[in-house]
């Protein structure tokens, strides 16, 4: 297509939508046309390539997900379509900067962090690679929140995505699923038939909108089907009456499921409403996944051969017995018969190695809510049991620690161990810590059922998107094969000794760092020098991720150079990215802390031309866009054996940035694919810190004779200007359950390597060079097709040339 065939083409949907001549029209527009363009266009494009895969009777894959974190649409659409240069002429040609209509568009409010971001990502590896894939999710209204910072304190305010990013939407509301809540079950038996009977349920509507992800200058597309929910029908009978709050009650009380990603569950109330949301999303899904196989085949008899089911992480649980409800109750099928169906179709991808957060539900607000499905996770939960019998006689421990219901709770982890036919980590590590640990009997139970898919991610949107400058030196170095299959990377690894590579890789590093610190200063007003260190820690903020074992070393820098203002130091920017979760306390006490640390250093002129402090108020996917190319060293400092995995790793490997990291999760792998000497690695390793908890962790045995830490410490307790962070300070002198302060000397020393290595630039830009060259392993697609050939059992579709 020319780009003045597209111009014709946006100018008519300018005329239809808004009856505006492109010079003209408002950039809002623009964008909502493009938009509108790419949906059509997508839509057409997934018509063909479903009808393809029925015909052929490829497997469909349904990955469903509490949350995917999909960013903006226009830009990878218009670039998965092969229509972003064509569209960037047709704009130009008008005199309209295509990246100004991509700032129109607001990021999609479906996610919070790593897990709805893999889940975005594995849509766009299912769409490249050709599987046929289709994500389940809820169409939050407002989704997680819009991050404020007010005087170092988190404030969540609402994020209303929808208005600008409804144009990606397809409503389908023929297309809508019943989902019923409390009530009370009747069973009845009938010439040898079981009937149950709910009544006095209160229904909800989910209704149904779509979106599509492109794949990369290909023909396969997937589709993210979003459920909101509606109640069934406003009840006149109760308005006509005067009962007008009864009437408008109902309708809210149904709609609050979609409102918010996550609500604050420290109250009943909240876990309630998470418990509805979970039942919402899986019942929804599984009524539109058995409903989708029947119009195509009418049987269920072949549901295992033609769909898997991957449930991301434990939010999705209730897909298996709701699976079950419907072959049971709606299609006659014998217990036995339905439940092998579940466990070839379901597998089951674990996301965190600690016991604790893995899900569980009172079993008395389960009953009430889910009353049929309490029926049947009760007897899943007596035929585990007498399993398990079968497997450990006599080890009654072990049969109720591995139990479907036990200590009055429903466990989410132990259905989705028991039924599922695979079970997977995310790394190599995570992988081994969890047969080793939290599920540890289910591996002795059965243990072909454990499996690893390292993490992969979309690297198209972060280097092809994001990264013009270096995609330009990697197609004159290596040719451009590296935009269809990431492992042609590699070849980067033979110029790990060129100059002039090295050289031009460095000149790309300080122009990116130069476009960031002008995005920064035009979008927030805080000046930073391209010139220093960008030293990056953008993810979650959580006690195990170790943003305070950070903020501690920038004390500790700081009272350095008060102390030494002629120091050799080379000039450090530390740019934080972060939301605590709203009812996370120490986190938010972590955030002021990172915030007031900055607000004294930067305004202090002795130090500021050395060290700098930015905190990115609501980082999200376009930030992380912008950021991803200027980043120098990627901070990925979680206790050894906490991090299931992390993807930011792996953006920030993939543009260039040093690891500076524990042998955690994926950067064990990084750092085995790239070489270790090539990151800067430092603190215990997964057994020293098992090992440390066995004999008893005090933090105060490390921070006694550790002058730096105790002037660290001591400084940030007393603080400044009339405040201070002793409630962080007092945790980490205390319990400190992260082993910061068992670590602390070990990260300073890694700070100190990186200062030595970073003053020579041809050895650092290599480290580099390696980095890029290695990091084509951590694509969504190769993690798509590892789940694909391991555990789903599915082909691509055979689109043809």
């Amino acid at each position: 297509m020319t780009s003045k065939e597209f111009g014709k083409i946006l100018q008519d949907k300018l005329t239809s939508e808004y009856g505006v001549e492109l010079n003209v029209a408002s950039n809002q527009q623009i964008y909502r046309s493009l938009a509108l363009i790419c949906r059509q266009m997508m839509s057409e494009n997934h018509k063909k390539f479903q009808s393809k895969a029925i015909g052929t009777g490829t497997k469909q894959v349904y990955y469903l997900c509490m949350e995917f974190l999909m960013g903006r649409s226009l830009k990878m659409s218009l670039f998965n379509l092969g229509l972003d240069e064509v569209a960037k002429k047709a704009l130009a040609d008008a005199d309209i900067n295509l990246d100004s209509i991509f700032e129109e568009e607001p990021d999609a409010g479906l996610g919070n962090g790593g897990l709805g971001r893999l889940a975005a990502c594995y849509l766009d590896g299912m769409a490249t690679t050709d599987i046929c894939g289709t994500g389940y999710s809820i169409l939050y209204e407002y989704g997680i929140f819009k991050q404020k910072i007010v005087d170092g304190w988190q404030q969540e305010r609402a994020d209303t995505w929808l208005p600008g990013g409804q144009v990606w939407l397809k409503s389908h509301p023929d297309q809508a699923v019943e989902i019923r809540f409390d009530g009370e079950i009747h069973e009845n038996w009938d010439n040898g038939f079981h009937y149950i009977q709910h009544t006095n349920y209160n229904s909800v509507m989910a209704i149904p909108s779509d979106m599509y992800v492109q794949g990369y200058d290909g023909k396969g597309v997937a589709k993210l089907r979003l459920w909101q929910a509606k109640a069934p029908d406003f009840d006149m009978s109760s308005f006509s009456l005067g009962n007008y709050n009864t009437a408008m009650s109902k309708n809210a009380n149904a709609e609050l499921i979609s409102k918010v990603l996550y609500p604050n569950d420290n109250h009943v109330e909240g876990k309630i409403l998470r418990l509805r949301q979970q039942y919402f999303l899986s019942a929804a899904s599984i009524g539109d996944i058995v409903q989708n196989h029947l119009s195509s085949y009418a049987t269920l008899e072949n549901l295992p051969d033609k769909v898997a089911i991957q449930l991301n992480d434990t939010h999705p649980t209730l897909a298996i017995p709701e699976m079950m409800r419907i072959l049971l109750d709606e299609c006659g099928f014998d217990w036995d018969k339905a439940f092998s169906i579940c466990q070839k179709v379901f597998s089951y991808t674990n996301h965190t190695v600690m016991a604790e957060a893995l899900e569980k539900w009172n079993v008395d607000i389960f009953k009430m809510t889910l009353p049929r499905i309490y029926q049947i996770v009760v007897e899943m939960d007596r035929r585990a049991r007498e399993e398990l019998a079968k497997a450990f006689p006599g080890d009654q421990g072990k049969i109720d620690y591995m139990a479907l219901i036990g200590d009055n709770q429903v466990r989410m982890a132990n259905i989705c161990a028991y039924t599922a036919n695979s079970i997977n980590g995310v790394s190599k590590l995570h992988s081994e810590i969890i047969k080793e640990s939290v599920f540890h009997d289910y591996y002795l139970f059965k243990p072909n059922a454990f499996k690893n898919v390292t993490n992969g991610i979309a690297y198209r949107r972060w280097l092809l998107a994001s990264n013009p400058g270096l995609c330009k030196l990697l197609d004159e170095t290596i040719g451009d094969g590296y935009k269809h299959d990431a492992s042609d990377l590699t070849k980067l690894n033979k110029y790990a000794d060129d100059k002039t590579v090295l050289k031009k890789l460095n000149e790309i590093k300080l122009a990116n760092k130069k476009d960031f610190a002008s995005y920064l200063a035009k979008s927030t007003g805080q000046v930073i020098d391209p010139n220093s260190i960008f030293d990056c820690q953008v993810k979650r903020m959580h006690e195990y991720k170790r943003q305070h074992l950070n903020a501690l070393n920038i004390a500790a820098q700081y009272l350095y150079l008060k102390e030494n203002p002629n120091a050799d130091f080379i000039p450090k920017t530390y740019i934080f990215g972060a939301k605590a979760a709203p009812g996370y306390y120490m986190a938010k006490q972590m955030i002021r802390m990172i915030c007031k640390l900055g607000d004294l250093i930067n305004n202090d002129p002795a130090v500021r031309d050395k060290l700098r402090v930015v905190y990115l108020e609501e980082y999200c996917v376009s930030l992380s866009e912008h950021l991803m190319p200027a980043a120098e060293v990627s901070e990925q400092i979680s206790l050894a054996g906490t991090e299931a995995s992390g993807t930011g790793n792996m953006k920030f490997m993939l543009n260039g940035a040093i690891t500076l990291g524990t042998l955690d999760g994926a950067n064990v792998e990084i750092a085995d694919a790239a070489g270790k000497e090539n990151e800067l690695i430092f603190g215990m390793l997964t057994p020293e810190v098992n090992n440390l908890k066995r004999v008893g962790y005090h933090p105060n045995a490390f921070i006694m004779g550790d002058d730096v830490a105790n002037s660290a410490l001591n400084f940030l307790e007393r603080g400044w200007n009339g405040e201070n962070f002793h409630e962080v300070t007092e945790n980490l002198r205390s319990s400190d359950p992260y082993m910061v302060m068992a670590d602390f000397k070990d990260y300073r020393r890694a700070q100190a390597d990186l200062q030595k290595l970073y003053a020579d630039r041809e050895t650092w830009a290599r480290m580099s060079l390696k980095n890029i060259a290695n990091s084509g392993i951590f694509s969504a697609d190769r993690a798509v097709l590892d789940y694909a050939r391991d555990i789903w059992y599915a082909s691509p579709v055979p689109m043809g040339k």
